[in-house]
């Protein structure tokens, strides 16, 4: 079984950011060849020599598995449940497994929105496979893009981009958060540890005793504390104690010198350079702009 829509975009529908030009979906059964035969030019490839593509695409395997291999990071196995992700000018190449075919859909795509997501770090060769499971949104989310694209009314261009851009942030989203529910044990401890950092600001708690208390070595603390918020726990809590340092500049007479030592700032010097490097203004001078 299979349906699919080759779609033709003109210049407005390029200014959008994002325009589709195809859409589709096969059942490919255990040892049937692959790819099947009536795609146009320029998408029918040869399994054992692969291809380049001047687009974007994105596939998600419903059921089944198989093989993919590009450039970038060599043969991966394919699950139910994952999408693969094909970039311009990458050669790649894919198929069903003989044992179990697979149960496939497809999105071409190409514009300003995906290359800005790449030259941003959000998506890359590097890492094309999302594992996000079995999901029926995006399951009810790409029918509607094969009915939209069959369709093809009038505007069916912005709709399809809609689509489009809702899948990629689907599968970025289901993809971090099934990481984190297999992290859940790190996710506690960070969680734990980020309260225990708020509430020990200004009783002289260093990051390695936080470490000790969760029960881990701080260079291992630190880096799962790290891999989780984006900063070292030592940067995480100087941040808040600036963030206290705001509060009392703001809303009390404390002289600069001991709200520099109620936090545990080494000196009321090294306070003052690290809220200038912050605020871009020395602790009297923020005083003076809030008052």
């Amino acid at each position: 079984m299979k349906k699919f829509k080759y779609l033709v975009t003109d210049t407005k529908d390029l200014l959008w950011g994002l325009n589709v030009d195809t859409v589709g979906y096969e059942e490919n059964l255990p040892g049937e060849d692959y790819p099947t035969h009536g795609h146009a030019d320029g998408f029918y490839f040869n399994v054992a020599k692969g291809r380049i593509l001047q687009e974007y695409q994105m596939l998600y395997v419903k059921e089944g598995g198989g093989v993919f291999k590009s450039h970038s990071v060599g043969e991966v196995e394919l699950r139910s449940g994952d999408i693969f992700l094909l970039f311009p000018d990458e050669w790649h190449s894919y198929r069903p497994n003989d044992s179990t075919g697979w149960k496939c859909y497809w999105l071409g795509f190409k514009g300003r929105n995906m290359d800005d997501r790449v030259n941003a770090g959000f998506l890359s060769p590097e890492h094309p496979i999302y594992h996000v499971g079995y999901s029926s949104e995006i399951i009810r989310m790409l029918d509607m893009a094969l009915h939209v694209a069959d369709e093809e009314a009038i505007h069916s261009q912005q709709v399809l981009a809609g689509i489009t851009n809702y899948l990629i942030g689907l599968m970025y989203s289901l993809e971090s958060s099934n990481q984190l529910q297999q992290n859940f044990v790190h996710t506690d401890i960070v969680n734990r540890a980020r309260q225990m950092i708020r509430e020990t600001l200004e009783d002289g708690t260093t990051i390695q005793e936080i470490a000790v208390r969760l029960g881990m070595s701080y260079s291992n603390f630190r880096k799962i504390f790290k891999e989780f918020t984006g900063f070292s726990p030592s940067m995480y809590q100087q941040d808040l104690k600036l963030q206290r340092a705001k509060d009392l500049l703001a809303t009390t007479d404390m002289t600069i010198k001991e709200i520099a030592y109620q936090l545990n700032f080494e000196s009321p010097d090294y306070f003052s350079s690290k809220f200038r490097l912050k605020t871009g203004l020395k602790p009297s001078e923020f005083r003076g702009n809030e008052r």
